[in-house]
């Protein structure tokens, strides 16, 4: 039987700036950034008027329970007019969708989802900011999306996602309040910087 060896003092720890020259690919190395802080809460600024409830999901003899929206919680300021479903298959995006009059309010119910929004509004002080979120089954949330955002989603899974929308207005069938920049359209990087 050995005796555990001690940590070494921190002075003798090996120098990583010296590594940057004697590692081949180093220069292509991107820092990490935690998701959450370390009290466990998302480690986000959201960007102004975008809402994001953390629900738990709770588990019980029969399954599993998860909140999806409570008129009383103050994320769900609007009424509720409409729920619908919509599926992803697994690597596709759809994206970006923007509402000039409506919110909405996205639930992942199943799969593993990157929603990302973009705030392109030029009176806002979150311009130019983008929101990341991550959801899934294990990791589920209620995000509020106020109009004039871009926001869309890529299925980061391997099976079909379902997410639930909640959105503030009945859909109009003749007028719909749904305007698409395609994500793949030439331009559409210059318009929202962010790439799947």
């Amino acid at each position: 039987m050995t005796a555990d060896k001690p940590n070494p003092p921190r002075d003798t720890l090996p120098d990583t700036r010296s590594a940057r020259g004697a590692i081949k690919g180093y220069d292509l190395l991107v820092a990490k950034h935690s998701a959450v802080d370390a009290s466990g809460q998302l480690n986000l600024k959201p960007i102004e008027g975008v809402k994001i409830r953390p629900v738990r999901p709770v588990p019980h003899e029969d399954g599993v329970v998860a909140e999806v929206a409570r008129t009383v919680w103050p994320e769900v300021d609007l009424e509720i007019v409409q729920v619908h479903i919509t599926t992803t298959q697994p690597g596709r995006i759809r994206a970006w969708g923007l509402h000039e009059q409506s919110t909405d309010r996205l639930f992942v119910v199943k799969g593993l989802v990157s929603i990302v929004i973009f705030d392109g509004r030029r009176d806002s002080p979150t311009f130019a900011q983008v929101n990341e979120i991550r959801l899934s089954e294990r990791n589920p949330a209620l995000v509020v999306i106020p109009p004039c955002l871009y926001h869309g989603w890529k299925n980061i899974g391997t099976d079909e996602a379902f997410m639930i929308n909640m959105p503030s207005s009945l859909y109009d069938h003749d007028t719909p309040d749904a305007l698409d920049l395609p994500y793949d359209h030439p331009r559409a990087a210059e318009v929202v910087p962010w790439r799947w």
